[in-house]
């Protein structure tokens, strides 16, 4: 069969699970062998030190990247301990979001199956309890991830067996002790994108302009649509970290432009850019301002349509 036909035929699911270690490569190196299921396709992996987190990009057949993605959640159970785990991303579980995104020949509301399904199985296999959010939420207070998230692993390690509100979807009803536990769902395409800040003749950076522009960013405060934001000191720079869920009504250029409209308000200018994991070629803008902040991108490793004819080799 033609790479043609079969890209007209064939089911592809994608699944971008986040992990709460970015220190460690031994360990990541583990969780992505433990992915590694016929059917299945590495597209990209990624270690963030100083948020101490991991980002992995698997697509294939849908039964399989549900394999895979069970498989990675009992792995980060074995390898990850929360209770040593710092970082200034928000988390609630070693494996800590595992969302299921449809790429070709696929409805949103069978992703949603999938994630079910694969939060089921993962509390049979692992004891690690799910929450099912997004596409696939079992409650409509758990559609945002942010909600399920609020108070982080210490947080909602207490309030789980305080409160029956916040209580898993499945399992529990206390969290697992070390790997807490995961936010399983299914949603579309989203932009990992973040902007360090340039602020001359500051000594220091400015986190208080950062965190002003995210606030600022945010849909849920009011601002772009589609947008979620904070603002993070990474590495000692000041950042503006963000997803972008709707890229097509919002798209990169759009939140770049913004971001620099609110910086200049605070003496400040996006000085680089990076993005975590893959976009799709839909949301790539070859001759916009943002993409050439991004040092070194790589279309051919960035783009997802482009990663699946060649995928990575998974690691030895």
């Amino acid at each position: 069969m033609s790479s043609t036909e079969q890209s007209s035929t064939e089911q592809i699911v994608e699944c971008v699970p986040n992990f709460s270690e970015g220190t460690d490569e031994a360990k990541i190196g583990q969780i992505v062998q433990a992915m590694q299921v016929p059917g299945v396709r590495l597209l990209d992996w990624s270690m963030d030190p100083d948020h101490n987190r991991s980002v992995v990009t698997v697509a294939g057949s849908p039964e399989a990247v549900r394999e895979a993605a069970i498989c990675a959640v009992g792995k980060a159970a074995e390898l990850i301990d929360l209770t040593r785990q710092t970082g200034v991303h928000p988390r609630i579980g070693a494996a800590d979001v595992v969302p299921f995104v449809p790429v070709a020949n696929m409805k949103l509301e069978q992703c949603a199956l999938l994630a079910r399904q694969a939060g089921a199985e993962i509390w049979k296999r692992y004891k690690v309890p799910v929450y099912f959010y997004e596409a696939a939420a079992a409650r409509p207070d758990r559609a945002l991830l942010e909600d399920v998230r609020r108070g982080q692993f210490e947080g909602l390690r207490e309030a789980a067996v305080k409160d029956v509100t916040r209580r898993p979807d499945v399992g529990g009803p206390g969290l697992h002790p070390t790997a807490g536990a995961s936010a399983v769902g299914a949603r579309r395409f989203l932009v990992a994108y973040n902007v360090y800040l340039g602020s001359p003749g500051k000594d220091k950076p400015d986190m208080a302009a950062a965190r002003a522009i995210a606030r600022d960013l945010r849909a849920s405060g009011g601002g772009m649509h589609g947008v979620k934001a904070m603002g993070v000191l990474v590495n000692g720079r000041a950042q503006v970290s963000m997803n972008i869920t709707d890229f097509r009504a919002t798209p990169v250029r759009q939140v770049f432009e913004m971001v620099k409209k609110l910086a200049a308000r605070h003496e400040a200018a996006p000085e680089a850019g990076e993005l975590i994991g893959l976009i799709p070629a839909d949301a790539y803008e070859p001759e916009s301002e943002w993409a050439r902040q991004i040092s070194g991108f790589d279309p051919e490793a960035k783009i997802l349509e482009r990663r699946l004819e060649n995928p990575l080799a998974w690691p030895v």
